[in-house]
């Protein structure tokens, strides 16, 4: 067999390259290596974005540890900032809206909505206040720059009115027609119809990262969680109460805790939005219905419809601490805290008036008639840079 003998400087050439392959394999240490056919280091792989903290869009906690953060006395939006100081009552016997200055206490005006209004709620970029008008199938717009009126839209069932963390969407809480309702949140027209199994769905609120909401269902005496990105209801439970009626709803400064207020269990269920698990009950005194958070975010105002009193639970002692009983009893209702969060204003259902009580002694200050059955009055402008609806609820 005839072998072929390779050129001497071939031969050292090819020997130079397979050292020089090897050198390569052994100097990861000393920087990348050249990329085959370049004569610069190769392109390092694209980094994969992590998920977002939050729901899509929403701006982001100033706290991470407070998502009432934003709600500090007199932090007013550049959007609400010389906005007048009112108090929005809507009455679902008289068909009206009473506009109370809150210096006075006196009604300074007197609004015509649609049949039944429920309740008065900020809209997600605070320049409209919406009636919900239940019976009338009807939202009024309000100017809450010049206190006018404008022109009715066309909502079917409108009992409570939510927005999506964010500004997406608003969520019309339909109570007679078993539906979450989800729409612009602007011209309110309709995006997506969520049925639901559950009778009266009425309150809600939002996770920390906005990705999922509690509703209370407040006729069949149930809870649901719903996804908010996917608008799917992806949980729902019996409450263990007989006979229980959820109605307002709140999570804790931490995000970690939901309250429920229950008119008939007379007290709040404490539960884990995360795992949705069966709640516990805290007795706060007959008739529990509305929820609100102080503006230093400690504590959380109860109110007690059937008894005319108002709990005070503190968010860091897990405990309530005090109770402020009416002087004439009453029926305190849904409302707000002030700008400065030196007042609390509730709605008199049954009374046909409206409470202003002192934060600090639990003291009324101011009982002012309004018109037949006062529900869900909104004190505007409040503190903070996004409504999530209700009532006020802002982050």
């Amino acid at each position: 067999m005839t072998t072929t003998r390779l050129p001497r400087k071939a031969t050292a050439l090819l020997a130079g390259l397979v050292l020089a392959a090897l050198a390569g394999c052994g100097a990861a240490d000393k920087g990348p290596a050249e990329a085959l056919g370049t004569k610069g280091p190769a392109a390092p792989a694209k980094a994969v974005p992590a998920a977002p903290p939050g729901l899509a869009g929403m701006p982001p906690l100033l706290d991470p540890n407070d998502v009432y953060a934003a709600d500090r006395p007199n932090k007013l939006s550049p959007v609400v900032k010389d906005f007048p100081s009112r108090v929005y009552v809507p009455n679902t016997s008289s068909n009206t809206v009473s506009v109370i200055d809150p210096v006075t206490y006196k009604v300074i005006d007197t609004i015509p909505v649609g049949i039944q209004p429920q309740h008065v709620v900020p809209s997600w970029d605070m320049k409209t206040l919406w009636v919900n008008n239940n019976r009338g199938h009807t939202l009024t717009p309000i100017n809450p720059a010049t206190g006018e009126a404008g022109k009715p839209v066309e909502v079917h069932d409108p009992y409570n009115l939510y927005f999506t963390p964010n500004g997406k969407y608003a969520v019309v809480m339909a109570s007679m027609d078993k539906e979450l309702v989800f729409r612009d949140p602007h011209t309110m027209d309709r995006v997506k119809t969520v049925p639901v199994t559950c009778f009266g769905v009425n309150h809600a609120d939002f996770s920390a990262d906005g990705r999922y909401f509690i509703v209370s269902c407040e006729f069949s005496g149930e809870l649901l969680k719903v996804d908010t990105e996917k608008m799917e209801v992806i949980g729902q439970q019996k409450l263990p109460f007989e006979g229980a009626m959820p109605q307002d709803v709140k999570v804790s400064p931490d995000g970690k805790t939901f309250y429920v207020a229950d008119m008939m269990a007379h007290g709040m269920w404490v539960l884990g939005g995360d795992k949705f698990e069966t709640p516990k009950l805290l007795p706060t005194g007959k008739g529990c219905h509305g929820l609100y958070v102080s503006r230093d975010s400690k504590e959380m105002y109860v109110s007690n419809r059937g008894e005319g009193s108002v709990s005070v639970f503190d968010f860091t002692q897990n405990k309530l601490t005090k109770k402020w009983e009416l002087p004439e009893g009453g029926s305190p209702d849904m409302g707000g805290v002030s700008a400065d969060g030196k007042v609390l204003w509730l709605s008199g259902r049954y009374n046909s008036e409206v409470y202003a009580i002192d934060t600090t002694t639990g003291k009324q200050l101011a009982k002012i008639p309004v018109g037949g059955g006062p529900h869900g009055l909104a004190v505007y402008p409040q503190p903070g840079r996004y409504s999530l609806g209700h009532t006020g609820i802002f982050r």
